[in-house]
């Protein structure tokens, strides 16, 4: 077959494609009678059908696979031939000046880009690193202790303050009307810990068992009940019971229940380092990453192919509805989402993929076995039995394919280093946790 590629515009192609009438005929011929011998008519024995009969009935859908198959034969073997690596499906349309006894095609496309990475060693990357210091290992102590709290009611004429937890009835209004979720009994929460607004903490803080306060309260703007969000409310409490908060000491007797091998406190305070070492490593890996990955798509010419970015944006309109749905929302697989949403994340992780793939396949930075192996070993260390999440990562394609990814990101994150402009910056352990992760 000779194949002519028209190019129209950056990455859109057209191949004109011709099948013979005969060919087509032959192949819905052959079909009806492949199809006579099973099918099944009112009036008939099985397979025993008159052609006319079977051709009238099925002879429009038949031809329309028919069409479908060999055109997309044709196509798959044109752009094999005119070595052409095809983003996303052509949009064929039938012409009407065909030869004759020929049907002719136009397939209009899209071709994947030539990706030009340009000389990564004029590029900067900023790359993090982070230590764990006792200060982080004693705010971790702590965590565990409030975990693992005991409360014991205070005596009537206590006051309510910072760390007691609290049982308290309240009523809120707006303009003198009650309004959904601004009623409760018997709610408990932990003074000064933020899990009430500023205003309710601090109208609580101070009051006895069987006080009762009003008091005013401005909902922040932002607030994520939309209903109430910026309006004033005057809110009734009154205080049931105040119960001062025990925080277990730090000894052998918690090392144990916390299933410490080592139940003492030094090993105890090992444990919590390894783990927030190995925190703060794929926190920084995951921060350097991006940042690798900025100074990657910064430093690299291509083109993007709508067919890839439209896809990726449906893509992700899909799981939009699907986590709206998931929160319950009701109609969320119609829910008006528009794709413009969605496109410039859509262009970036296309760009990124096209990039990411061209350096990999031109340094050899596939993922190698050692390397998933290693990888999926570090992940399951943290878990009380690794060797089982060892076998559940090595037992499922997917999850094994998810794993790949991440080391050849890792690769190239490596890769990168070591060509780029490398800015050393040291951050506070608190620092890293407090950034959002990409």
């Amino acid at each position: 077959m000779t194949v002519t590629v028209e190019t129209l515009e950056k990455l859109e192609r057209k191949i004109t494609l011709t099948l013979p009438v005969g060919t087509i005929q032959s192949e819905v011929d052959s079909r009806l009678k492949k199809l006579a011998r099973t099918v099944k008519m009112d009036g008939f024995r099985p397979g025993k059908v008159p052609m006319n009969v079977v051709a009238q009935r099925y002879g429009y859908s038949v031809h329309y696979e028919v069409m479908n198959d060999k055109v997309g034969e044709a196509f798959s073997q044109a752009a094999n031939e005119a070595k052409l690596r095809v983003a996303g499906q052509p949009r064929i349309t039938e012409k009407e000046d065909a030869p004759e006894g020929e049907l002719a095609f136009d397939a209009v496309f899209e071709v994947f880009p030539d990706v030009k990475i340009n000389d990564l060693s004029g590029a900067e990357v900023e790359k993090l690193s982070a230590e764990v210091g006792e200060d982080a290992i004693d705010k971790t102590l702590d965590i565990l202790r409030k975990q693992r709290r005991t409360f014991a009611q205070r005596a009537q004429d206590a006051v309510a303050q910072d760390g007691d937890r609290v049982t308290v009835d309240f009523e809120g209004k707006i303009d003198g009307e009650p309004f959904q979720g601004g009623k409760a009994e018997d709610f408990q929460f932990v003074v000064g810990e933020g899990q009430m607004l500023k205003e309710f903490e601090d109208a609580v803080r101070g009051m006895k068992s069987g006080d009762s306060r009003t008091f005013p309260l401005s909902f922040p703007a932002d607030y994520h009940g939309k209903d109430v969000a910026g309006k004033q409310a005057d809110f009734l409490v009154t205080v049931k019971k105040i119960e001062a908060s025990h925080l277990p000491e730090v000894n052998e007797q918690l090392a144990k229940s916390l299933g410490i091998a080592e139940a003492t406190v030094e090993g105890l305070r090992a444990d919590i380092k390894r783990n927030l070492e190995r925190e703060v490593k794929f926190r920084l890996l995951a921060r350097n990453k991006n940042a690798v990955m900025d100074a990657l798509v910064a430093n690299a010419e291509l083109d993007l192919p709508n067919a890839s970015v439209q896809s990726e944006v449906s893509r992700m309109v899909e799981g939009a509805r699907a986590e709206l749905k998931q929160r319950g929302i009701k109609d969320a697989d119609k829910a008006p989402i528009p794709d413009e949403v969605f496109r410039p994340q859509a262009e970036r992780r296309v760009r990124l993929g096209l990039v990411v793939a061209e350096l990999v396949r031109a340094n050899n930075l596939q993922a190698k076995p050692e390397q998933i192996k290693a990888h999926i070993d570090e992940l399951a260390a943290s878990y009380e039995k690794p060797a089982d999440v060892v076998r559940w990562y090595f037992s499922d394609n997917n999850r094994l394919a998810e794993v790949e990814a991440v080391v050849i990101e890792n690769n190239v994150t490596d890769f990168v280093l070591g060509k780029a402009k490398v800015n050393e910056k040291s951050v506070s352990f608190d620092e890293l946790m407090a950034q959002q992760q990409g």
